[in-house]
């Protein structure tokens, strides 16, 4: 399964008019956050500035809006009351005891 990591993913809808008018197309990607990297400095060889949170934001819809589009089912938000790294372990763990 391709993510929008290591894939690009454009809007159907959108892209002939988008394309027409030598607009970027709509995406489904996290390529915004290199655009904002990339204005802001050379990654190649400078410092990343810190990331401010509502492009962390962005990012984190961004996931969420693929993952209901290609789901075609609404994402549920994790209980924050577990740690991230308890969540990843249990989440884990259902492959890891079938291989013991």
């Amino acid at each position: 399964m391709h993510t929008p990591d290591s894939s690009r993913y454009w809007l159907a809808a959108s892209y002939p008019a988008r394309f027409a008018a030598g607009a970027p197309p709509d995406t489904l990607d996290k390529d915004f956050i290199r655009r904002w990297v990339a204005a802001r400095c050379d990654p190649y060889s400078e410092p990343i500035p810190d990331i401010p949170q509502d492009v962390i934001l962005q990012a984190a819809a961004t996931y969420i809006d693929v993952f209901e589009k290609v789901t075609g089912r609404e994402f549920a938000l994790p209980d924050l009351s577990v740690a991230p790294l308890e969540r990843v372990r249990a989440n884990l763990r259902k492959y890891f005891d079938k291989a013991a």
